[in-house]
């Protein structure tokens, strides 16, 4: 199916480009925006100019962060704060430390975070941030100090009703007690909303940890009931091995699907029985505790293939391999267009991006080309952010809510947003292609926000 832009929104598309020319993963992530929203601008054409704003982001903060390593070496790393849109609430997106980080990155990401925080229903707005900092190999205490000089700079451009920050890659519940521990003694008061992603102990959320992971997984038992299925007896593919994939490997296996794959940035591992409960415990030990790489996991279970990762992505790699569903947990742009074509060869029936946008628009045209049902990431890993709202309201409450609530709550969010984007793209001419139906339902609530604040 071959896709032309609506003429003004391709207008506003160039000027994106044109104006930032260096930044492809944002490009990216406009284009693909911009390809849906055809016909909620023909049903709404006084919305042409809000979609122009709506891709410059409100704020973005650049500043340095010097800190000393553990032998009194000072390091000066780079960072970042995209408040990219608060027309319906307070900026709200995760922190990323990681060598990749750049301008381009964190605002494809915050670009994706507006649409994806409008589908869950509840009133936060899109922000990302970050630094070029790798925690890897780091010691807790000079993890300590980049985080407290960090937030030396971050803490003046944040707070409960302005931007909630939350963890993200390389930024897990040792990084956010840091950075809040700086952010009180700055402050001089415990705001507790300020931050998501916190311990128990002093306002976190139970389910905050599993939710992006359980709530991937609750979409796209919603997509399988459409087909009249669901995950038992089903073959998941599953990229990754850091949180989103851990909990998604452990909510299939609770609904009777066999996991077959997890991976790092080294390779990935094939165990054809199934990651099970128990050798799922071994990952988390693993991973969580030890740090260590997946192809340990080899080593220590009979029948499993270590397999390397190549320098580019490869159809030799894990998604040659036959699944009934693939979910890619890792990063952006982990399927290509051959690797989307050895997928549906392999008869695939369901891809559920748990990563923000994992898939190229080439191996996405491939699996719609195939009526594959596909989730994009802006729905189907909104639980974590979803859940972070309901750490927001449980700290806004001073109440801590059981976990069984907490997970009642993050699955009805994940319901209503597959039923939003399965309604919207039947609305509009497109049914079953949640792509569509996603970025039209995120987009028309924000620009209804705008229009009536006045676009400022």
């Amino acid at each position: 199916m071959v896709k032309i832009m609506h003429a003004a929104l391709k207008e506003i598309y160039d000027k994106v480009v044109a104006r930032d020319p260096d930044q492809p993963e944002f490009h990216q992530a406009v284009e693909e925006v911009l390809d849906c929203l055809g016909p909620a601008i023909d049903a709404h054409p006084e919305y042409i100019p809000i979609v122009e704003a709506l891709c410059e982001p409100e704020r973005a903060v650049q500043f340095r962060v010097p800190w000393y390593d553990d032998s009194g070496e000072l390091h000066v790393n780079r960072g970042f704060r995209i408040q990219f849109n608060g027309a319906i609430g307070p900026y709200k997106g995760g922190l990323r430390f990681h060598p990749t980080v750049n301008l381009s990155i964190l605002k494809f990401l915050a670009f994706e975070q507006i649409f994806k925080n409008s589908l869950t229903g509840l009133p936060m707005g899109g922000g990302k941030g970050g630094s070029d900092f790798n925690p890897k190999g780091k010691s807790d205490a000079e993890v300590m100090r980049f985080c407290q000089s960090f937030m030396m700079e971050l803490w003046r451009h944040i707070g409960h009703d302005t931007d909630v920050p939350a963890g993200d890659i390389g930024v897990g519940g040792r990084e956010i007690g840091y950075l809040f521990g700086m952010y009180k003694k700055l402050q001089n008061e415990f705001t507790a909303g300020v931050l998501t992603g916190k311990g128990m102990s002093y306002g976190g959320s139970l389910i905050r940890p599993e939710a992006t992971g359980y709530g991937l997984v609750y979409f796209v038992r919603e997509m399988l009931a459409t087909k009249g299925t669901d995950f038992n007896g089903k073959t998941v593919s599953i990229s990754g091995s850091g949180n989103v994939a851990q909990f998604a490997c452990q909510k299939v296996t609770e609904l009777g699907g066999k996991v077959v794959t997890m991976s790092d940035s080294r390779g990935f591992v094939h165990d054809p029985a199934g990651i099970d409960a128990d050798k799922l415990a071994w990952i988390m030990e693993l991973k969580n505790v030890r740090r260590g790489r997946i192809s340990e996991y080899a080593e220590h279970h009979d029948g499993v293939i270590f397999t390397e990762s190549q320098p580019e992505p490869s159809t030799n790699g894990m998604w040659s391999i036959k699944v009934d569903v693939a979910l890619p947990c890792a990063t952006q742009n982990e399927i290509n267009q051959e690797e989307a074509a050895a997928l549906v060869a392999n008869g695939v029936m369901a891809v559920g991006e748990g990563a923000n946008m994992p898939t190229t628009p080439e191996g996405l045209a491939v699996f719609q080309e195939a009526n594959v049902m596909f989730a994009p990431g802006k729905a189907s890993n909104a639980g974590g952010v979803a859940t972070s709202g309901l750490e927001m309201a449980q700290n806004s409450a001073r109440l801590n809510w059981g976990r069984k609530k907490v997970d009642k709550k993050l699955s009805e969010i994940m319901v209503n947003i597959h039923k939003t984007a399965y309604d919207t793209a039947e609305k509009y001419g497109r049914p079953g292609d949640y792509v569509f139906g996603a970025n039209i339902a995120g987009f028309l609530k924000v620009a209804e926000a705008m229009n009536a604040q006045g676009v400022l």
